[in-house]
């Protein structure tokens, strides 16, 4: 389907405080009812086994501050989830603080801090289900969005809505539950292990319990690549094959970041829209299509992902060659996804999607499906425009969508004294 690392330090003093502080210091005495808050590196050499425990090896840290947020380019690691939620706090000023809230717990978190000990007196200030050392990074990331919503009447931020900020539509074949749709925020926690994820999200949850309720939540899993190349989805074909390329900037500032000049409001520079849709896969009746068949939908080859036609699953396939689609279907999804002309070229997402599994529906029928998610500088030009070149395509039969939202990802924290949004709240 269509689809930089570096070491960065951890927030100073992180660490060192203690939950009732970190409440006083984010809410100030006023507010304090609102919140209950509390890459790529080698592994160590094992220490001393009569030595402090090590922790456990981790694969890499990304960085946390830039210009834009982390969790979009960097490649998708082996686990993600995308929790929407719903604000309840009472104004702009205690809006303020909550971002600045997660603004400090997402910085400990993906810099591997130290929970501290808070002595027996109190709850301890982490989880500890990573265990009693320093938190593993683990590719750890948590990118924030905020949903139309948010631009109601409650803090007054009605004027400075993303200009292509709605709900989401329903589209054709859609079979939305609308508890699993839409939200006032949405974090896409990702990282390597399902247990750093797990602990990012109970963390976020419990430290911001007073402010936000959660909506809905999707999970998801990387298949691993078999046997090598781009990962499967749950149709058992190669999938994300056709992204742009994350390494040229040209391009991500042409199709994912929203630029000085895009028409949208001056404090979401650096930002970029987000989609995400939770795709069921009816799987049972995709297992009875014959192989040619399940091929010519997809228009590529199950074993070795390849274009239909080509040999290598990172072939660019030329459809200028095949007009009538002899080789490669009109109506397969790879050329309607990306036609490859001029007038499409334009529309292109960055696709970030995860395989998903909720077991058993109440039928007794498995749950599969793709956590689908992309960026995109424009949702009606990008997203919405693939998603109508798909409408009617012959995959669409096994393909039944539940949920979802659209939001948009805030600008990115530049340092440590800077918070996730900051523009939005004092330009906007």
């Amino acid at each position: 389907m269509t689809s930089q690392y570096t070491t960065e330090p951890g927030a100073p003093g992180s660490a060192g405080s203690s939950r009732r502080d970190f409440v006083r210091t984010a809410l100030g005495a006023g507010a304090a009812g609102a919140l209950t808050l509390g890459t790529g590196q080698p592994a160590q050499a094992a220490p001393d086994p009569a030595a402090a425990p090590a922790p456990r090896a981790v694969k890499g840290k990304i960085p946390f501050h830039g210009v834009h947020q982390a969790g979009i380019l960097n490649p998708p690691p082996g686990h993600g989830t995308f929790l929407a939620l719903d604000v309840h706090v009472a104004d702009r000023a205690a809006l303020e603080a909550l971002l600045r809230t997660l603004t400090d717990r997402i910085r400990f978190l993906t810099g591997g801090g130290t929970p501290p000990d808070l002595g027996p007196a109190v709850p301890p200030a982490d989880s500890g289900t990573l265990g009693p050392a320093a938190l593993p990074t683990d590719d750890l990331t948590v990118t924030v969005a905020v949903g139309s919503s948010l631009f109601d009447a409650r803090y007054g931020l009605a004027n400075a809505r993303p200009k292509r900020l709605t709900a989401m539509r329903t589209f054709p074949n859609d079979g939305l539950r609308p508890a699993e749709c839409h939200g006032d925020l949405s974090l896409q926690i990702c990282a390597e292990s399902r247990d750093t994820v797990q602990h990012a999200v109970r963390d976020l949850l419990r430290t911001t319990r007073s402010a936000l309720t959660p909506r809905w939540q999707l999970d998801g899993f990387q298949n691993r690549a078999r046997p090598s190349g781009a990962a499967r989805n749950l149709l058992g074909f190669k999938d994300g094959i056709e992204n742009p390329d994350t390494d040229s900037a040209r391009q991500m500032d042409e199709l994912v970041w929203v630029g000085p000049n895009s028409g949208e409001p001056a404090w979401a520079t650096g930002g970029s829209y987000q989609v995400i849709r939770a795709i069921r896969t009816l799987v049972g009746p995709w297992d009875e299509v014959l192989l040619k068949d399940q091929e010519r939908m997809i228009g590529r080859r199950k074993p070795d992902g390849a274009p239909l036609g080509r040999t290598n699953e990172s072939d660019t396939p030329d459809y200028s060659q095949d007009p009538q689609g002899a080789v490669i279907p009109l109506d397969s999804h790879i050329r309607l996804a990306n036609p490859r002309t001029d007038a499409s070229k334009d529309s292109r997402i960055l696709r970030r999607a995860f395989n998903y599994d909720r077991g058993l529906d109440p039928a007794g029928v498995p749950e599969l499906g793709l956590a689908f998610c992309c960026y995109q500088q424009d949702v009606h030009r990008q997203f919405e425009a693939v998603q109508t070149r798909l409408a009617d395509e012959p995959l669409a039969r096994f393909l039944r969508p539940t949920g979802g939202g659209y939001f948009y990802v805030l600008p990115g924290a530049q340092d440590p004294t800077d918070w996730l949004g900051r523009t939005l709240l004092t330009t906007g």
